[in-house]
């Protein structure tokens, strides 16, 4: 019965995208079956296959030796303050950012994840039939972050019309960053994370082909480089500093907003009780997750879990759900941890849509800025749909 809920899920979020599209007709429905049997494909073989799950087992440990060799940094600077028995957020699963993003930057710096995000961009695009610089946007999100990937491209941005803006605002909602897997990793279930980060990308382009369906003319169907005439390459040791800086940078705006959400999270518990003492910020949310997360094929207990995480992580960030329950996720039942964990890796959040708006504000003119503004319900939706979508895909190879 539940594998029978988890399917219907599947098919409703799919329904829910068609419902709230802006040209129904222009749907490219082959596209879109093509999509979602590829993602099927994707979940089957790195759940269900022994291949697969040993590929994703070395990448998760892979990600864990870094992590543990950049704790030599760490006990270098903080001495004593390090305890490897009694790790807390920062120092598990922050500080090992400050080498991880650098590394993915030399890696930038000399051509190598440049070349490989343009192949499986085209890849990609090939197999799926979108357009060729939305696919490589979605590719190269994955690997650099929504904001980061924005502003690289706005030479491009401002080419492309207002409706093509729009959906790269909204498959800006889903990313998640390579360098900040390693943190992820320490605290959820290390297979399902890295699972979820190519069915991520698939279901960003789902969820656009459904709700925001575009017709790209061939001769604008490229992808260009975005360096400008005369520019000179930064040296090396320069261009590495900026590096290491950004991610301190990194840090300290998580450190804030995990503080920040959470004791505002506390607030607003504490002014809903003085309302009715069992009214709180969780309950409100669960209920209105509710019916989405018992899509996900989950006994109404486990739902009911499930939905109060999914709302606390749309409204603060996936970090405070990450911090809450990484000390009883490996005690879930494997279905419930494999959805919750697929659900909460990306960006999708209120927090993210202002960071978005942002980021266009300063890269487009001021009448694609306003139309993307006045579609902020879509850039929502469509994170939160490619949410759902990944976590019950997934699910649907874990029991």
């Amino acid at each position: 019965m539940y594998l029978a809920i988890n399917i219907l899920g599947i098919i409703v979020f799919l329904a829910i995208g068609f419902l709230f599209s802006k040209n129904k007709k222009a749907i490219n429905w082959k596209a879109i079956a093509i999509m979602v049997v590829l993602n099927l494909v994707l979940a089957w073989f790195l759940t269900g296959s022994a291949a697969g799950r040993a590929g994703v087992k070395a990448a998760a440990d892979g990600f864990a030796w870094i992590v543990d060799i950049s704790s030599t940094g760490t006990i270098f600077a903080l001495g004593g303050w390090y305890d490897a028995k009694n790790l807390n957020f920062i120092s598990s699963a922050l500080m090992p950012i400050l080498m991880i993003v650098p590394m993915f930057d030399i890696l930038t710096y000399i051509g190598v994840l440049p070349w490989i995000i343009k192949w499986i961009g085209r890849g990609l695009s090939f197999i799926t039939g979108q357009p060729k610089f939305e696919s490589f946007f979605a590719v190269e999100m994955m690997f650099l972050g929504n904001t980061e990937v924005l502003a690289i491209s706005g030479m491009q941005l401002r080419k492309m019309s207002r409706e093509r803006n729009l959906t790269i605002a909204m498959m800006s909602m889903s990313c998640v960053t390579a360098s900040i897997l390693g943190a992820y990793i320490e605290m959820m279930p290390g297979q399902f994370i890295l699972t979820a980060v190519p069915i991520n990308i698939v279901n960003s382009l789902i969820a656009t082909a459904l709700m925001n369906p575009i017709v790209v003319p061939e001769e604008e169907d490229t992808i260009e480089t975005v360096k400008q005439e005369g520019e000179k390459r930064e040296p090396f040791f320069s261009f590495l500093g900026d590096s290491i800086l950004g991610a301190g940078r990194l840090i300290l705006i998580i450190i804030a907003n995990v503080v920040a959400f959470v004791a505002l999270a506390a607030l607003i518990d504490k002014l809903l009780a003085l309302i009715w003492k069992p009214l709180s910020l969780e309950a409100i949310l669960g209920v209105i997750m509710f019916p989405f997360s018992w899509l996900m094929g989950l006994p109404v207990h486990q739902a009911w879990m499930l939905s109060q995480d999914m709302g606390m992580k749309l409204v603060t960030n996936e970090f405070v759900v990450m911090g809450k329950v990484t000390g009883v996720i490996n005690q879930y039942p494997e279905h419930l941890k494999a959805v919750l964990t697929t659900f909460v890796t990306s960006f999708a959040n209120f927090g993210t849509i202002g960071m978005i708006i942002g980021a266009f504000k300063g890269l487009v003119g001021k009448e694609d800025n306003d139309y993307i503004a006045t579609n902020i319900g879509y850039l929502l939706l469509s994170g939160i749909l490619v949410s759902l979508l990944s976590a019950a895909i997934v699910g649907l190879f874990v029991w």
